[in-house]
């Protein structure tokens, strides 16, 4: 373990515990009393402007537009995600470094429940959105609580781990639930192979590759359990078409349209770990080969020999705190830690030395002119704290606890 990590990662627990793992978020700017209460909040254009405008900006007006600081979904589930693997890490070391098991459990028990209670309403199965309306380009709107497939998947993932951890059936029968909001709720549009799993229950966005491909990472941890073979075949499905999307350097561009073909670091890793887990768990290696040519192309292209992490495949700012903390989930997924851990333990030094407050939370994006430093719960902090339990969990634990 590097001599900053407990340091760092106990400051960023006992910082996110301080605020109930609650706060703000780069998104969370319509939640504004002062916009709602003017007639902009009508005019998609106006609602673009304002979210860009909180997002973009270096400088927190939040506490002055009363923006209240909430829980989010996808933030809560990668915190329990995070604390199962630490009670995991526990148990098979023997060693207490971060609180007693007991507070583990505690934390653990607490932020299911939580999870569970912000669940949307109203749809084929457990499903979870964002707690703000959001104004996507192109007029796509999505008002608060509106689920998607990625927050879905990060949360029924969380309750998985949970569930492996304590046994809880309910929190089990939660999370397979949501297999049922993926086959029927979501749209699909179809391709030369296979279809593409919309990013939500609405028209219009069906054009994104990780989304989809969460989608089959859903399922098939759903298919482990329940071993239901229409699970496997629409994970499969989807697999073939974003697979048949990828270049031939081993690369995704985000999406479809025209206005979608950026090639980032972290969307990468998400489609490589979602590609990885459908392989373990629905014992299909047809697509191995693709996996090995789209990490080889991640871990060539996103990261300098310093440990810097690049945002685009060709050029490295901004930096989001994102492409450092996806690293280490997808060097765990892919069984690469061990081949790579020097590269690692850059990464994750130099995220400490230059994305981490004193007060232990992490920014949100580092730019070569002004950055942004606010502290973001769901994008930044929950999102860290769970990369570092995975960076523990790619240890050694006999040699590095």
């Amino acid at each position: 373990m590097l001599p900053s990590f407990k340091n760092s990662f106990s400051l960023l627990k006992s910082y996110c515990e301080s605020q109930n793992f609650a706060g703000w978020d780069p998104y969370d700017g319509l939640n504004s009393r002062v916009f709602k209460a003017t007639p902009f909040k009508h005019w998609d254009l106006a609602r673009l402007a304002w979210i860009q405008g909180f997002k973009r900006s270096p400088v927190n007006f939040r506490k002055w537009l009363l923006v209240p600081k909430e829980h989010n979904a996808k933030g809560i589930g990668l915190f329990l995600s995070g604390y199962a693997n630490l009670f995991r890490l526990q148990e098979e070391s023997g060693k207490e470094l971060f609180g007693s098991q007991t507070d583990l459990l505690e934390k653990t028990n607490y932020l299911a429940d939580l999870l569970i209670s912000l669940q949307s309403r109203g749809y084929s199965g457990a499903c979870w959105g964002y707690n703000f309306d959001w104004q996507a380009r192109g007029g796509l709107f999505f008002p608060a609580n509106t689920p998607t497939v990625v927050a879905t998947s990060f949360c029924a993932s969380a309750l998985f781990s949970a569930y492996e951890m304590t046994r809880k059936k309910a929190w089990l029968d939660t999370a397979l639930s949501s297999a049922r909001f993926v086959l029927a709720d979501l749209k699909r549009a179809p391709k030369k192979q296979g279809f593409l799993f919309s990013y939500a229950p609405v028209d219009g966005n069906n054009t994104v590759y990780n989304a989809s491909l969460l989608g089959s990472k859903l399922l098939s941890c759903c298919y482990h359990y329940t071993r239901d073979e229409n699970l496997k075949t629409a994970a499969r499905e989807s697999v073939l078409a974003c697979v048949d999307a990828q270049q031939p350097d081993g690369s995704w561009v985000y999406g479809e349209r025209p206005t979608q073909n950026w090639i980032d670091s972290f969307h990468t890793g998400y489609n490589l770990e979602a590609l990885q887990m459908y392989q373990d768990l629905c014992g299909d290696f047809s697509f191995k080969p693709n996996i090995e040519k789209g990490f080889l192309f991640y871990i060539q292209h996103f990261f300098l020999e310093d440990g810097t992490p690049r945002y685009y495949h060709d050029r490295t700012f901004p930096i989001d705190i994102h492409c450092p903390a996806q690293l280490f989930a997808t060097l765990r997924r892919l069984n690469q830690f061990t081949g790579h851990k020097k590269l690692a333990e850059k990464v994750m030094q130099w995220t400490i030395e230059n994305m981490q407050n004193p007060r232990g939370y992490f920014y949100y994006q580092l730019k070569k002119g002004v950055s942004s430093k606010i502290s973001y719960m769901r994008w930044s902090n929950a999102f860290m704290f769970y990369a570092m339990t995975e960076y523990l969990c790619g240890l050694n634990l006999e040699d590095e606890l």
